[in-house]
């Protein structure tokens, strides 16, 4: 065959060539949370990578990393801040350390129901003026998700703040909640959510407080029997985005991904919120003791807490407790 031909036929081999461009190739991005894999959180986040994939034509896809595999829930956030991860989930008082307003989103019993919550995280005034300062902190706000009213799980029974006395309890790195629980009588240990479980069996803590699908996602009353429905806070879990991300998305893939999170976030609610009962039911039926206690004494151990917060955060103590006032007149709680 002569050089001619050969070259002719290469020609004609190229060319049926079907060259995908560059453009298109796949983005992954990292998604981490301390959840469990049978959490709502999990599930939540998989329904989100799997909309993210559909809403962008699979140009992206995100990968969920769940239990704290990357790192607790402050280092999630410093890794969302420095674009060493890309998505995270956590408790709003989680992300105080960067906008510190939200350390007010935890003042105890500010909420009596879960409808009341959701109004306020989605119309209150006082809390999108603190969303907004995220993206100068390094991330952003995408929705809002659901973990319920925190509660206790202790070894003994809680029936009152006295039995608090002398107690160590543990919770996650926030000023607030450390406020409320040392009102209420306990001593605080700090510690990441996967190593709680050990403590609480090995008895370096006697119990700690999540919302329940944490405690049941975690099997918590397995060590610490005593459920102690206190809902003492209302504790929701928005969902964030790293701002270097943000960054590198365009207008219409931030769309796609802001409606992922958001339905993802809706359907996480509904979740939450429809699961607690049997949640609970469940935790009774493998030895857990639900115990309902008379809040009032909670309540009032935990005024001290408003005069610290006050003292330190002045009008905008005024400004969110306004907006709260107003959610619970607007959806009175159910007798």
């Amino acid at each position: 065959m002569n050089t001619t031909k050969q070259l002719a036929l290469l020609v004609i081999a190229l060319g049926s060539l079907t060259v995908t461009p560059v453009a298109n190739a796949q983005t992954v991005l990292k998604f981490s949370h301390t959840d469990q894999q049978q959490g709502a959180r999990q599930a939540g986040a998989l329904i989100f990578a799997k909309k993210v994939a559909e809403y962008t034509n699979n140009r992206y896809k995100v990968n969920v990393f769940c239990c704290g595999q990357l790192g607790n829930d402050p280092k999630n956030i410093e890794q969302l801040v420095s674009g060493g991860i890309d998505f995270t989930v956590s408790a709003t008082g989680s992300y105080a350390p960067h906008v510190d307003t939200l350390n007010l989103t935890m003042l105890p019993f500010m909420f009596d129901s879960y409808e009341q919550g959701w109004k306020f995280y989605d119309e209150s005034k006082w809390l999108k003026a603190q969303f907004d300062k995220a993206p100068a902190k390094g991330f952003r706000f995408l929705a809002t998700w659901e973990a319920g009213f925190r509660s206790m799980t202790t070894k003994d029974p809680l029936n009152s703040p006295a039995d608090a006395k002398g107690k160590k309890l543990r919770t996650f790195p926030n000023e607030m909640m450390r406020w409320l629980l040392e009102d209420v009588g306990f001593g605080v240990q700090i510690m990441p959510l996967p190593e709680v479980y050990l403590a609480i069996q090995q008895g370096a803590v006697a119990g700690q407080e999540n919302p329940i699908d944490t405690i049941y996602s975690n099997k918590f009353y397995e060590v610490a029997p005593h459920v102690t429905l206190t809902r003492h806070v209302y504790s929701p879990i928005p969902m964030a985005i790293s701002e270097k991300t943000w960054g590198k998305l365009s207008p219409d893939d931030r769309k796609a991904i802001t409606k992922a999170a958001q339905e993802a976030g809706e359907w996480n609610r509904n979740e939450v919120k429809a699961s607690e009962e049997k949640q609970l039911a469940e935790m009774a039926s493998k030895g857990a003791k639900i115990n309902n206690p008379n809040a009032q004494p909670f309540r009032d151990a935990v005024k001290p807490t408003y005069e610290k917060a006050k003292a330190k955060w002045g009008t905008d103590v005024d400004a969110i407790l306004a907006d709260a006032e107003a959610v619970r007149k607007a959806l009175p709680a159910k007798k």
